[in-house]
């Protein structure tokens, strides 16, 4: 269960943030705080942005509509279950790729999956976000080919990251429109689950995976 203090530090923490110009932030408080969600990074940054707008991205980011809303939650929970011992839950991941060239990478992402980008980082940029609904993605820029020669030859169907969908046969017919490349096209697997595997320009295996309804088929015999 969130601590309240530890709550506070937070906001104060996104304040500072904002006030130093840290851009990572400016994408936080656009995907949360309604009023800023038609301005860029830079915008943000120079807006005004004071500690109640800093509470209620804390707020948001627990499912909470304001401050007031998530203290008070907070507080009856912890009414609720004063003799009950709680896990921490994790909220969300998100898979960090290398890629070697950002701006290939951002138009694979953004033109053929479908993705937007969240935020940036540097000049040029050396590390940014993608996302998708629920999904998100963070790119990471390296020197070196991320994967050596003679990897895929050892290791050929080893993923980077794996993305739950909820239609696996409507986003493979998507990418095949889009002139994805393809690791494995859409099939049903014998555990019950709708796949198929994309392969970014650095070698990354991304899969999909989807439930699998009504009888299994072959979808790539569908596409002219």
């Amino acid at each position: 269960m969130p601590n309240i203090e530890n709550l506070r530090k937070q906001a104060k923490r996104y304040l500072k943030w904002h006030r130093e110009g840290y851009h990572p932030v400016a994408a936080q408080i656009r995907s949360m705080l309604p009023h800023f969600r038609d301005l860029t990074d830079s915008e943000i940054l120079q807006a005004g942005f004071k500690l109640n707008d800093a509470q209620e991205l804390v707020a948001r980011k627990h499912g909470f509509e304001t401050w007031f809303a998530l203290i008070k939650g907070i507080e009856t929970m912890t009414a609720s279950s004063i003799n009950t011992v709680r896990k921490p839950m994790i909220i969300a991941a998100e898979p960090q790729l290398f890629v070697t060239d950002m701006e290939v990478s951002r138009r694979f992402y953004c033109e053929k999956l479908g993705f937007d980008i969240a935020f940036t980082y540097g000049e040029p940029p050396f590390y940014a976000q993608v996302f998708r609904d629920g999904g998100r993605l963070n790119l990471r820029k390296v020197q070196a080919p991320v994967f050596d020669s003679g990897f895929r030859a050892r290791e050929r169907d080893v993923l980077s990251t794996m993305i739950t969908v909820d239609d696996a046969k409507a986003l493979f017919l998507e990418f095949v429109k889009a002139g994805v490349i393809f690791h494995q096209s859409l099939r049903t697997e014998p555990w019950g689950a709708r796949v198929f595997i994309v392969v970014d320009p650095d070698g990354n295996l991304i899969g999909f995976a989807g439930s699998a309804n009504g009888q299994a088929t072959d979808e790539a015999a569908a596409i002219d």
